[in-house]
């Protein structure tokens, strides 16, 4: 069996082509799996796993939560609103305190960047990195792309366009580095105001028209305006961003080829997106949910494979 190159899943940066192409293939086989009448497997039996969600998620926390009970792991759900940390305990130590009663997995989402790294450096177990605030979200890039393969083949040379609030995205960086290292063409199209200026150091193009970026790419995918993040103003209304940079059917019917469209969710419809659109034939949204329990599958089998029990 092939192993990663990676004790720990803390960003799509650490990982090789290799690693992704190995996490691919085997969410091929727990694709596969999870289309039986009985989709268990005792894959991960006696491997407990602990989800500290630190920030709000609903696809994100029962997708890992499935993937983990579909590999029959014991499973254990920490919930900040009734955990000592309301009592001033710190990240560490609460992590420490769940790895003492032999937890040997960690699912981190965390609104400060960095945290799953830190965490990496103080506690013996598998980190995985479900979203650190503004920094990345491995999984969700590692699913987008193979829903993208799964549609239209190798990525290299395929134009994706990443549409949308930038600036604030962990979803925008860990897509870039993921495609740039499977060799797709990446453009970000969104307000200047939402386009950070560190994207030139990345190598991938930079728009500030939709119409004409939406003609260049094979896929579109939609991000969405992060209120919750933004301190300013960053545009002069949620009417006028959707009549400069929402996706309509209307749109994309007017293209002189068919393209697909992601959304890592959750959707501001009639904001970034329409309902006509999130609900048509170019739409993969519910395919990119569906596949993001095989692919946690894969993540959670393969760092599984490398824990040295004592």
């Amino acid at each position: 069996m092939k192993h990663l190159s990676v004790n720990n899943l803390l960003g799509i940066k650490d990982l090789t082509t290799s690693d992704i192409n190995l996490i691919f293939n085997m969410a091929d086989s727990f694709k596969e799996v999870l289309s039986r009448p009985i989709k268990k497997v005792p894959t991960l039996r006696d491997v407990t796993v602990a989800n500290l969600f630190f920030e709000p998620s609903t696809r994100t926390r029962i997708s890992f939560e499935l993937a983990e009970k579909r590999l029959s792991a014991d499973v254990v759900n920490f919930s900040t609103a009734s955990s000592s940390l309301k009592k001033g305990e710190s990240l560490i130590d609460t992590a420490n305190n769940i790895l003492a009663m032999k937890v040997d997995m960690l699912v981190i989402r965390h609104p400060h960047p960095g945290s799953a790294a830190l965490l990496s450096n103080y506690v013996n177990a598998a980190i995985i990195n479900a979203g650190d605030g503004t920094h990345e979200h491995p999984t969700q890039a590692l699913l987008d792309a193979y829903s993208i393969r799964e549609k239209i083949g190798d990525l290299k040379n395929k134009k994706i366009l990443i549409v949308g609030d930038i600036k604030h995205s962990r979803v925008a960086l860990s897509n870039i580095f993921c495609l740039k290292k499977l060799g797709a063409k990446v453009r970000v199209c969104g307000p200047s105001t939402l386009l950070p200026k560190y994207l030139n150091n990345l190598g991938v193009e930079t728009s500030l028209n939709l119409e004409e970026s939406l003609e260049w790419c094979d896929v579109a995918n939609v991000l969405r305006i992060q209120l919750e993040r933004q301190e300013l103003n960053f545009f002069p209304s949620n009417r006028e961003y959707a009549m400069s940079f929402g996706l309509t059917k209307k749109k994309i019917d007017q293209l002189s080829h068919e393209i697909l469209i992601l959304h890592p969710g959750p959707i501001n419809r009639g904001i970034e997106i329409t309902s006509d659109l999130v609900d048509s034939s170019h739409s993969i949204i519910l395919d990119q949910v569906e596949n993001g329990v095989a692919i946690r599958m894969a993540v959670l089998y393969l760092l599984a494979a490398k824990i040295k029990r004592v």
